[in-house]
């Protein structure tokens, strides 16, 4: 019988053995790989996000339960790619030009693939053309951009007013520890998140459908 539960605690606890031999187990049991995903990695990532946000959870954790998933992750994604399933969105991340700064950017792109996103990180000091170039290459559905500096958060600015002239379709996620909430509407970005287990969640909420 397969066992999500189990997938999904062993992911909470970061055991990335566990996962990778669990999900191995429930392919080869013949378990759908959507499910599997859906209710053992994603809804264990989910568990994770709340509990960084309460308090129960600190960076070391978030990032091994992150590197947990990905185990099961590089089982599943081919089964789902095989079955012609669109499940993966692209996203875009990179932090802005003048910046860098790299580890929440990292942090939160293993989140999003965790999530189920197909994930382009384009590093640090990332110009302008570089994020239009990924986003048309990749026909990426969310563009995540980091800066840790308020002497480059007004290249935010520049890179959404981009995007508009060149025509682009996309949802915009900021963050670093000097934006706000207010900064992000401002210059008219689509979200924001303070921290890596609220930026999966937005990321999600943006793309959805």
């Amino acid at each position: 019988m397969l066992d999500l539960v189990e997938i999904r605690d062993s992911v909470i606890n970061g055991a990335r053995n566990e996962v990778r031999d669990l999900v191995e187990k429930a392919v080869g049991e013949g378990g759908d790989a959507q499910k599997i995903l859906n209710e053992g990695l994603v809804a264990a990532i989910n568990v994770v996000g709340d509990k960084f946000e309460k308090g129960e959870f600190f960076l070391p954790e978030l990032v091994m339960s992150a590197a947990a998933m990905r185990e099961g992750l590089k089982i599943l994604r081919p089964l789902l790619e095989q079955g012609n399933v669109k499940l993966f969105k692209v996203a875009v991340i990179g932090t802005v030009r003048g910046d860098i700064h790299d580890i929440g950017k990292s942090i939160v792109g293993i989140m999003l693939e965790g999530a189920g996103f197909s994930v382009i990180d384009l590093g640090v000091d990332v110009e302008t053309d570089r994020f239009i170039e990924a986003i048309r290459q990749n026909n990426a559905d969310l563009l995540g951009m980091s800066a840790l500096l308020t002497t480059t958060m007004e290249n935010m600015r520049g890179v959404i007013g981009a995007l508009k002239k060149a025509g682009l379709n996309i949802k915009t996620m900021v963050g670093g520890a000097p934006l706000t909430e207010q900064f992000a509407n401002e210059i008219g970005a689509d979200g924001y998140a303070p921290n890596a287990a609220s930026a999966v969640r937005k990321a999600s909420e943006l793309v959805k459908g």
